[in-house]
């Protein structure tokens, strides 16, 4: 995909070249050429505008594609809120069920008869 629109420049580039070349020079061979470089060119330029209006969300204007960037941005940071809370929870359930633990063996082991 990227190559198409790499090939642009160049494409655009050999067309104002030929263009140059057919104006100081006009024969029918530049005149082909620049026939041909011209159509090379608005082809590519056609495959390149298919490809770009495929894209998702391409039908969105800017303002509604960065609406929707911003708006993953704000869910991202709340999951990740939510992430840290919950890991929060769960290592202090750990240290109670730690602790509970501790004291459950002094008690079993003070009524223990020796």
């Amino acid at each position: 995909m990227t190559a198409i629109y790499e090939s642009l420049l160049l494409k655009l580039v050999t067309v104002l070249e030929l263009t140059q070349q057919s104006e100081s020079t006009p024969t029918t061979q530049t005149r082909q050429a620049l026939v041909q470089a011209t159509t090379d060119f608005r082809e590519s330029l056609k495959q390149a505008k298919e490809l770009a209006s495929t894209l998702p969300g391409g039908e969105l204007s800017v303002d509604e594609q960065e609406d929707v960037i911003e708006m993953l941005f704000r869910l991202r940071d709340r999951k990740q809120q939510q992430l840290a809370e919950f890991a929060a929870n769960v290592q202090s359930m750990f240290a109670a069920t730690a602790a509970e633990g501790v004291m459950m063996d002094v008690d079993s082991t003070a009524s223990t008869p020796s």
